[in-house]
This record gives C-alpha cells, sequence and structure tokens, in this order.
C-alpha cells in the first residue's frame, strides 16, 4: 500500500486538524459521571460537526468517509489526546452492525440517536461460561405471543450501567449445532427484568458490569439478521471492533512512547544500555503495529469488509502497551507502585488489554488458521 497522502487525505487531514485545534474539549472532569457527561457533550459536537459516525454511509447520517480518512480521523483524535465519544460501542459496532443487517425500520429507529450520543449501547456476548468460545452461550431467549422471552448472564458488559440499548446474542434453538443456534437482539435495558451489577476493576472503576436477566422482553422487531443467525451478525460486530482498532491504537501507543522517553530523559536513565534497548524494541513494535493496520485497511478496501487479519493489530497492540507501561513502572522504581501515578494507572488498565475485545490467545489461534491457513488446532 501506498502510504503517501493524496491531496484529497492531506486536506483532509488538515480540516480536521484546525477543526481539532478550536473544539478540542480538554481532559475528562474528576469523577465518573462527570467524565461520561463530558464525552456525551463531546459527541455531540463531533456529531454536529459531521465527525460522529463520519465513516457511516451518508444516507444514514455519516460523511461516506473513506478507510483512509478513518484511520487519518483516529490518528489525529490520538493525536491531540482527545476523549472517546461517550457511545463508542453504538458508533464502532451497533451501528455498523445495523447498516449492515438491519431493516430500513431498525435503521430508521436506532442510526441518529447512536450517532448523536442520546442512546448508549452496550455488548452483551461474554458470559461466565462462555468468553473466547461464545458459540458456548447459555442465555436463552423463547418466542412467547410475538415477543421474546429472556433468561440468563452476561459478564464484561462495558458501559452496561449507562446503556439504553444491549447488543445481545442469546440462544433460540437447541436442537441445531451451537454456532447455528443463535440469534442476536437489541435489547433494552431501561426494564425491571434487566439487572446491572457494576464489577470494580484494579483500577477501581466500575467500567465493566454482570448483566442479569429474569424474563426480559425483545419484541420481534428487534431481532437483527434473523432468527438463527446471530453467529454471523455477531462476527460482523467483532470484526468492526478489531478493524476500528488499529490506527488509533497504533497512534497512541506511540504518542505514550513518547511520554516514556520523556520519563526516562527526566529519570537520568536514557544512557541506561538495557533501558535503551527496551525503548528501541518498542519503537520498532510501535512502527509495525502502524504498518500492519494499514495493511489491514487495505484488505478492507479490497473486499468491502473488515477480515481475520483486524486480529493481529489487537494482538500487537495489546502486548505492546503492556511492555510499555511495565517498563515506565521499573523506571519509576519505588515510585511506580505510587497509587496516583498516572503510569501505574496506565499499567493497571493494560493488564485487560490482552483480555478485552477478544483475548490474545484466541486471536492467535484466528490468524494461524485463518490468515496463515495452518491446520486447526482440533
Amino acid at each position: 500500500m501506498d502510504l503517501t497522502l493524496s491531496p484529497s487525505e492531506q486536506a483532509f487531514r488538515d480540516e480536521l486538524r484546525a477543526w481539532l485545534a478550536d473544539n478540542h474539549p480538554g481532559e475528562d472532569p474528576p469523577g465518573e459521571d462527570a467524565a461520561f457527561d463530558h464525552r456525551r457533550t463531546w459527541q455531540r459536537q463531533l456529531y454536529d460537526a459531521g465527525y460522529a459516525g463520519f465513516s457511516w454511509p451518508k444516507e444514514y447520517g455519516g460523511r461516506g468517509a473513506t478507510l483512509v480518512e478513518q484511520a487519518l480521523f483516529g490518528e489525529e483524535m490520538a493525536r491531540v489526546r482527545a476523549p472517546q465519544p461517550a457511545n463508542v460501542l453504538g458508533l464502532v459496532m451497533g451501528g455498523p452492525v445495523v447498516i449492515h443487517h438491519g431493516t430500513d425500520e431498525q435503521k430508521e429507529r436506532w442510526l441518529n440517536p447512536i450517532l448523536t450520543g442520546d442512546e448508549i449501547w452496550c455488548q452483551g456476548f461474554s458470559e461466565p461460561e462462555s468468553g473466547s468460545d461464545l458459540a458456548s452461550l447459555k442465555t436463552k431467549a423463547v418466542k412467547s405471543n410475538g415477543e421474546w422471552v429472556v433468561t440468563g448472564q452476561k459478564v464484561w458488559t462495558t458501559f452496561a450501567h449507562k446503556a439504553k440499548w444491549c447488543m445481545l446474542v442469546a440462544r433460540t434453538d437447541q436442537d441445531v449445532p451451537k454456532h447455528q443456534g443463535l440469534t442476536y437482539f437489541i435489547m433494552d435495558m431501561e426494564q425491571e427484568a434487566v439487572q446491572v451489577r457494576p464489577l470494580h476493576q484494579i483500577t477501581n472503576e466500575p467500567e465493566f458490569n454482570e448483566l442479569f436477566m429474569e424474563e426480559a422482553r425483545i419484541p420481534d422487531e428487534n431481532v437483527v439478521g434473523g432468527v438463527g443467525n446471530g453467529w454471523g451478525v455477531a462476527i460482523t460486530t467483532l470484526m468492526n471492533e478489531r478493524a476500528g482498532l488499529g490506527a488509533a491504537a497504533a497512534a497512541g501507543v506511540r504518542i505514550a512512547l513518547e511520554d516514556l522517553k520523556e520519563l526516562a530523559r527526566e529519570r537520568g536513565v536514557v544512557d541506561d544500555p538495557v533501558i535503551r534497548q527496551r525503548l528501541a524494541q518498542l519503537t520498532i513494535e510501535v512502527e509495525l503495529l502502524r504498518l500492519n493496520s494499514w495493511r489491514g485497511l487495505t484488505q478492507i478496501m479490497k473486499r468491502g469488509v473488515p477480515g481475520p487479519e483486524g486480529s493481529l493489530p489487537k494482538w500487537q497492540w495489546s502486548d505492546v502497551n503492556q511492555a510499555l507501561t511495565e517498563l515506565a513502572v521499573d523506571i519509576l522504581g519505588e515510585d511506580g507502585a505510587a497509587w496516583d501515578s498516572p503510569w501505574t494507572y496506565r499499567l493497571l488498565r493494560s493488564r485487560a488489554n490482552s483480555i478485552e475485545g477478544g483475548t490474545t490467545e484466541i486471536l492467535k489461534n484466528i490468524i494461524a488458521e485463518r490468515v496463515l491457513g495452518l491446520p486447526k488446532l482440533r
């Protein structure tokens, strides 16, 4: 792929940089609710300027931006350390799935509130005994009087405590192979039969949640992609999640690497041969992550949809970010154990990187089997 920007791409980046310089919202304020409200306001600002979901087709409220422009957008947002929009799961996964698999009525109902941030979405996939092996999930949905009655449990549900809608995969047929008995629903979170219990992470943030459903109700018109087709719709969701990560993630760790180099200079260890070697290795790996994310975009441009190679940047990002934060804490020495150190927070938060969005072990299998064509382990 030619990484030289075309005149139109250069113009887009210049326009975006100028807009961000004039409209940067500043850092999130302290406190979870205040920070979330800040990001919701920021998303509305992005929407008003045409930058929320701007890679979506124009007929659905997006800007119809190219994949290269999408990557540039992620890079520029990371470069200026802009906060994420509040409804990131809706923008990256929910909206594209409704666009690809939804009916006209579903698109009319849900796409605009996703863009504006008026309705927040969460993802109800993982279960206590069905994480990496999603097809083994046990949450059941039974058809009754024109609606679906859902009972089960989900876990690690990001932003469930803020969400209006949940992208829910449930088992609707017990008598067929496990991949064929699943259906993809959009479930209203605002009902008594749905209970959300926050899970405090090692960072003490309740970003993830447990989700309990005791005969929750979902109308039949909230089935996406048809009954029994949930596995294929879910794969679209996951591929969009991983495809949307690469460029922004690469830009984010590149900025973090510059922060790390500055820390090494401040601590007077920049000439230590071991520290220099670790910094050099991280520099190489950050550049490989950037190039692989752009290579993944090339494949999407050829096929029109994300493919399995989107798993590679996610795996690389997890490894690089964890190694980077570990080196920072090593440089800090005993100060690295201070709770109020930003590097301590980064280290603790990075532990989730190799689990969230697909575990590293599963991503390695996907790359081995579906990208490299190696035989399956079993």
